[in-house]
């Protein structure tokens, strides 16, 4: 009796989460794939799916390809050092380089990347240092570059958080045992620090890698609309050309690929195995 009212307990308290996820996860999802597989005249179709593989929605694919994995490989490059230090930081210190990291975070998103544009604009703070300083004026606004410095400002904390909670978990005495035995701190952060952090190194690029695939209002800012990734396209199929069959295939086409993406990267996943491709 106990049992199958803790039961009953445990349901009732998920009931709000369960409703959560049916009206706002798979209602929408279902309306997707309704759109997806039906043509504008409400026939059975997959033309709007296989529409991923136009030349145009091709290229803003493989481009969206490029800024995602270039944000995850150089959000990764800044996040070990970044980790490392705060590892060895005191406690209080440590507290606070978190928060001057996350602050940003507290900001409206679009404010901080229309910051960005300013910065990297061709009258921008940026050139304008660098003239003061006598070298040559960049030109990064409406690039790849800026894009790219965009997608990695944003979603850096995303990559530093989940591998500072597997580094700062892993055992100091592991460390000073590899010391005593002569590693020097390359040979520890190979041997110990980045296997066991493996898990968090996943998390972290399943946490960039999705956001920075599909992401859209970046690129309309720091691109000035020069520049299309493949939300861009899905985003101008609904608000602009209002076609939500052909918006909402290229849609299902980037979610399947997403997903795939995710097997292949969290196929290793596995708790206290980290160490195991080593």
């Amino acid at each position: 009796m106990n049992r199958a009212k803790s039961v009953n307990r445990r349901t009732w308290l998920s009931s709000p989460y369960i409703i959560w996820v049916i009206g706002f996860t798979v209602i929408p999802l279902g309306v997707i794939f309704k759109y997806a597989l039906t043509s504008r005249e409400g026939g059975g179709s997959l033309e709007n799916i296989v529409a991923i593989f136009d030349p145009i929605h091709l290229k803003a694919m493989v481009f969206s390809l490029e800024i995602a994995i270039g944000c995850t490989l150089i959000c990764i490059l800044l996040s070990y050092p970044l980790v490392l230090a705060l590892r060895y930081l005191g406690m209080g210190r440590q507290g606070f380089t978190m928060f001057i990291l996350i602050l940003p975070m507290w900001m409206n998103f679009i404010l901080r990347i229309l910051a960005w544009q300013m910065i990297l604009s061709n009258n921008g703070i940026l050139n304008f240092l660098l003239t003061r300083l006598g070298m040559d004026a960049l030109p990064l606004a409406n690039t790849g570059t800026a894009i790219m410095i965009g997608v990695v400002y944003d979603y850096l904390p995303y990559m530093v958080l989940p591998i500072f909670n597997a580094v700062a978990e892993i055992d100091e005495d592991i460390i000073e045992a590899a010391r005593d035995l002569g590693a020097n701190g390359f040979t520890v952060f190979r041997k110990i620090i980045f296997p066991l952090s493996i898990p968090g190194l996943l998390s972290g690029i399943v946490m960039v890698f999705v956001p920075s695939m599909t992401s859209f209002v970046i690129s309309d800012i720091l691109g000035g609309g020069k520049l299309q990734l493949i939300g861009n396209i899905i985003e101008q199929e609904f608000t602009k050309s209002s076609n939500w069959n052909l918006g909402s295939g290229l849609s299902v086409s980037l979610m399947i690929f997403v997903l795939i993406s995710m097997a292949f990267t969290t196929k290793n996943d596995v708790e206290g195995k980290g160490s195991a491709i080593w």
